[in-house]
């Protein structure tokens, strides 16, 4: 979904988040959680009048990915040459237009996958 890039668009994706598993779970409180904080940070960092950031949620049966897109291109981080994460990695940044900051949660168990 596409979220205007004010504090509010950043509220908005919190609570489109809320849903995303059964409340008052730990899956559900750390997803909202880290939805929260990247959505912030989008508005925060990647703000660019006239353009939304991008909330991406999906699930399997045993890991919610979450990813935001900011649309801010002449910051990005400069890392070198990017690799792409391990297969095991928790959370990554991705390429294209702006920055897109992903994280996994586990919902069997409670914690990160």
């Amino acid at each position: 979904m596409r979220f205007t890039s004010t504090p509010r668009g950043a509220n908005l994706a919190r609570h489109l988040a809320e849903w995303c598993h059964a409340y008052a779970t730990e899956p559900h409180d750390t997803v909202t959680l880290i939805v929260a904080e990247l959505a912030a940070n989008a508005v925060r960092h990647g703000h660019v009048p006239g353009r939304d950031f991008h909330l991406s949620l999906s699930a399997t049966r045993t890991t919610i990915r979450i990813e935001v897109t900011d649309t801010r291109t002449e910051r990005r981080p400069s890392v070198g040459d990017p690799q792409p994460p391990p297969p095991q990695a928790e959370s990554g940044r991705s390429g294209g237009p702006g920055k897109t900051i992903w994280a996994e949660v586990g919902t069997e168990g409670g914690g990160p996958s």
